[in-house]
C-alpha cells in the first residue's frame, strides 16, 4: 500500500524521467514526499509560467515529456503560458495541476478550477485522476499521448485526496517496442517526383527531429540536388554553413527566401505543418490555390490536408522518411546553378546592415557564431531584437537552437537555465530584449540555487520594441503603452549572487563575454542599444519618414 503521491512518482522513475520543474503546492505534497526518497531532481522554480516553460525546453532538447508540477487554481493559470508554447512548437510535456479534493468539486471551492475546460484549446489531453489505483494508467497514457502522431502537452489534475489516499497499485510495463513501417516506396515516389521538379525547394521543420535526421537531411540534399529551407525557429535541422542551406523562414524572411518559395514548382514539407510564420500570413502559398506540387510528410494524418491539400503525402515522422530518402539513388538532374543561386542569396543575407548606436547588434551576433563552440545553445523569448539572432547567427549543429514558435515572451531565460541543468559542459547562451527578460528574470535565483549558469545578453532600448514599431506604422508619432522604465540589470545580476556587466560599446563585448563565461554561475550582459533601431533592416527616424496610408 503506498499514497498517490509515491505512486506517481514510481511511475516517472519507470518511464526514465531524470528531472523535474515545480513551483511547490498544498495541493500536491504528498508528490512532494514521493519525490524526497527519489532520485528524481526536483528544480524548484519561483513562478510556475518558468516552471512550464523549462519544462517545454526539456522536451525539445530531449525528445522526451518534460515534466511540471504547479498547484490548482493561479499556479495551473500561471502555468498555462508554457503549455501553449509546447502546443504550438509540438514539444512533448506533462504538466500535473494540484486540484481540489473530491468531495468540494463543483462548490468553487478555493482555488477550484475545471481543467478539462480550461485546458482544451491547448492540450493534447487533460484529465482528472479520480482514483490512486488508476494512477499508473492515466501517467502511461500521459505520456504515450504527449509523444504520439504531433507531440504536445497533456495536463493531468490530481486532487489531493487522490494524492494522499492509499492503494495497491500495479506499476507500469516497459514501453512497447515500436516496429517503425517501410518507408522506401514512399521515398521512391517523393524522389520521382522532385526529379521532374525545375525548381523544388524542401522546408524542413515541425518536431521528432534528431542528430540523424539533420545528418540525413544533409545527405538527400546532396544527393537530390536541393535547397533547403528551415521552418520557424528551426535553424539548427541543417547546418547553416552547409551549401544546400538556404536560410530560415521567419518573421522577418529574407525576401529572396520568401521569393523562392513563391515561385518554386514544388515544395517538399518535411515535419512542418507550413504555417502563418512561414508562407508570411498564407500569401506565399495560397491554401486555396498556389500551383505547385505540393509533397507533405507529417507525423499527424490530421494536419495534413488542414490547410495545404498536398498531391502525395505520407503519415510518418520526418526522421523516419528521412532515412528513407537519404538510401535513395542520387538524382541524375543538375539542379547547381538553382541550388547556388539559393545559397547566395542567404549568404547576401547575412551581410551586416548597419544599425545606428554604439552597440551594433549585428556586430555582437556575428562575433558570438564566430566564436561560440560549435555545441552552444541559443535560446530567446519573443521581440524585434530576436531578428538579429535570426539573421546573422549560423547554427551549426542540432539542438543548438530553443525558441519558441508560439511567439512567448519570457521563454529564453527558464529554457536557457533547462539547457544549462541537462547539459552543464556546454555554452548556453539566452538572447532576451529588457522586456522579454523581465518576464521571467525572477528565475536567477532559481538557476542560482540548482547550479545553472546560462549568459543572458540584455538587448536594453527602454520599451516594447516589436509593440513600438507596429505602432509607428498603425499610429505615427502616438507613443502609448510601450515605454519601460528599467532596472540595472547587471546590479540586479549580482544581487542574486550572478556576474554582471553592462556593456555600452560592442568593441567591449568579446572581453565581456569572456569574464561572464569564466563566472560560472549565472550571468548578465546588459547591452545599451541605440533605442532608434527597430529591426535589422528599420530605424525608428526612417520609419517615421516613410509616408502612411
Amino acid at each position: 500500500m503506498r499514497h498517490g503521491g509515491a505512486i506517481l512518482v514510481e511511475q516517472l522513475v519507470r518511464l526514465g524521467v531524470e528531472r523535474v520543474f515545480s513551483v511547490p503546492g498544498e495541493s500536491f505534497l504528498a508528490v512532494l514526499d514521493g519525490l524526497h526518497d527519489s532520485a528524481i531532481a526536483n528544480v524548484v522554480c519561483r513562478h510556475e509560467g518558468g516552471a512550464a516553460m523549462m519544462a517545454e525546453a526539456q522536451g525539445k532538447l530531449t525528445g522526451r515529456p518534460g515534466v511540471a508540477f504547479v498547484t490548482r487554481g493561479p499556479g495551473a493559470t500561471n502555468a498555462a503560458s508554457g503549455v501553449h508554447v509546447a502546443r504550438q512548437d509540438s514539444t512533448p510535456m506533462v504538466l500535473f495541476v494540484g486540484q481540489i479534493a473530491r468531495g468540494d468539486r463543483d462548490r468553487e471551492a478555493f482555488q477550484e478550477v475545471d481543467y478539462r475546460a480550461m485546458f482544451a484549446p491547448l492540450a493534447k489531453w487533460v484529465a482528472e485522476i479520480d482514483d490512486p489505483a488508476r494512477i499508473p494508467e492515466y501517467v502511461g497514457r500521459a505520456f504515450e499521448v504527449a509523444c504520439s502522431g504531433r507531440p504536445g502537452p497533456v495536463v493531468l489534475a490530481l486532487p489531493e485526496d487522490v494524492l494522499s489516499a492509499r492503494a495497491e497499485a500495479a506499476d507500469l510495463v516497459p514501453a512497447p517496442e515500436r516496429i517503425a513501417p517501410d518507408l522506401s516506396n514512399a521515398a521512391r515516389r517523393i524522389v520521382a517526383r522532385l526529379a521532374e521538379a525545375e525548381r523544388p525547394l524542401v522546408v524542413a521543420g515541425g518536431p521528432h527531429w534528431s542528430a540523424e535526421a539533420a545528418a540525413d537531411l544533409a545527405r538527400f540534399a546532396e544527393a537530390q540536388g536541393l535547397p533547403i529551407a528551415a521552418g520557424f525557429r528551426r535553424q539548427d535541422y541543417m547546418d547553416n554553413r552547409h551549401p544546400n542551406y538556404a536560410g530560415d523562414l521567419n518573421v522577418g524572411v529574407n525576401p529572396r527566401l520568401a521569393a523562392r518559395l513563391r515561385e518554386a514548382d514544388t515544395v517538399l514539407v518535411l515535419g512542418s505543418r507550413l504555417g502563418d510564420i512561414e508562407t508570411q500570413g498564407y500569401t506565399l502559398m495560397e491554401p486555396g490555390g498556389h500551383g505547385k506540387t505540393l509533397i507533405h510528410v507529417h507525423a499527424d494524418a490530421d494536419e495534413i490536408g488542414r490547410v495545404y491539400r498536398p498531391e502525395l503525402a505520407v503519415t510518418a515522422p520526418a526522421p523516419a522518411m528521412l532515412a528513407a530518402l537519404a538510401a535513395c539513388a542520387p538524382g541524375e538532374r543538375d539542379r547547381t546553378e538553382w541550388v547556388s543561386a539559393a545559397r547566395a542569396d542567404y549568404e547576401a543575407w547575412l551581410a551586416p546592415q548597419e544599425t545606428p548606436g554604439a552597440v551594433k547588434l549585428e556586430r555582437v551576433i556575428g562575433w558570438l557564431s564566430d566564436n561560440l563552440p560549435e555545441d552552444a545553445i541559443l535560446t530567446n523569448g519573443a521581440g524585434n531584437y530576436a531578428g538579429w539572432l535570426h539573421r546573422y547567427f549560423r547554427f551549426k549543429g542540432f539542438r543548438t537552437q530553443l525558441a519558441p514558435t508560439s511567439g512567448s515572451m519570457g521563454y529564453g531565460f527558464p529554457a536557457a537555465i533547462a539547457a544549462s541543468l541537462a547539459h552543464p559542459d556546454r555554452a548556453v547562451v539566452c538572447l532576451a530584449g529588457d522586456g522579454c527578460f523581465q518576464m521571467t528574470l525572477n528565475e536567477m535565483s532559481t538557476a542560482a540555487q540548482h547550479g545553472a549558469a546560462p549568459v543572458v545578453i540584455v538587448v536594453n532600448n527602454g520599451r516594447y520594441g516589436t509593440i513600438r514599431m507596429h505602432q509607428e506604422k498603425h499610429y505615427p508619432g502616438r507613443v502609448s503603452g510601450t515605454a519601460l522604465a528599467n532596472p540595472d540589470f547587471a546590479a540586479l545580476a549580482r544581487a542574486y549572487g550572478g556576474h554582471g556587466e553592462t556593456v555600452e560599446r560592442d568593441a567591449d563585448f568579446p572581453e565581456a563575454f569572456a569574464r561572464a563565461r569564466a563566472a560560472g554561475r549565472p550571468a548578465v550582459i546588459e547591452l545599451r542599444v541605440d533605442p532608434d533601431a527597430l529591426s535589422t533592416g528599420q530605424t525608428l527616424s526612417g520609419l517615421r519618414t516613410m509616408p502612411h496610408g
